[in-house]
């Protein structure tokens, strides 16, 4: 994947589409990728750690980042707060290493304007069939908190033609060969350029 050195990638998705099962087993393949670990002021889940999976802040101290300007980009997503460190990217790419923002589409447009130049994925669910299966299977949330967030990834969605690239995680293999081919260059097929995949896509989100 060396044509993929020192470029930025945006990868956003609605929540329960698969992203960071993706993005990890993309770093697993791939070591000379750098993943941005985000700032988020939500509670850690059971199977999280601080410092890997994200950097866990309270809201003061997420402001405190704001104001001296270390965010590249904030969002707001089921009322708690992500950002991911300007510093941080800007320290991985110039050591000359590919970095990964695991981001959603709010914040995904703010990087747009910030660094043109970066590279954005958006990855879809086969369906929204799909979509609620892996939500409740989850089992971390309330059948309320289920179905706002269900409400709000099919709003999410609708952004996918702001992307340049669109990957639908049907089957994880397969996906992962869809990133790596965008990352190394050979990305047409997932273009949202492409008509037959914007047709597939069209029929997806409705």
């Amino acid at each position: 994947m060396s044509d993929a050195e020192a470029r930025l990638f945006v990868i956003a998705a609605p929540s329960g589409a698969g992203k960071t099962t993706l993005v990890k087993a993309l770093v697993t393949r791939h070591p000379e990728l750098r993943f941005s670990i985000s700032y988020t002021t939500r509670r850690k889940r059971r199977n999280e750690a601080d410092g890997v999976d994200y950097l866990f802040v309270d809201r003061e101290e997420f402001e405190s980042l704001r104001e001296r300007g270390e965010l590249l980009e904030s969002a707001t997503v089921f009322d708690n707060l992500y950002a991911t460190s300007r510093r941080q990217v800007e320290r991985h790419l110039r050591d000359g290493h590919p970095v990964i923002l695991e981001i959603d589409w709010q914040g995904a447009a703010q990087v747009r304007e910030s660094m043109p130049e970066c590279i954005t994925i958006f990855v879809l669910p086969p369906s929204v069939e799909e979509l609620e299966r892996r939500l409740r299977d989850r089992r971390t949330d309330s059948d309320e908190v289920i179905e706002r967030r269900l409400r709000d990834a099919v709003s999410d969605m609708r952004h996918w033609q702001d992307f340049d690239y669109v990957v639908i995680n049907d089957d994880l293999d397969q996906a992962v060969a869809d990133l790596e081919a965008v990352f190394a260059g050979r990305g047409a097929l997932q273009s949202t350029s492409n008509r037959a995949l914007r047709d597939v896509v069209g029929r997806l989100v409705g």
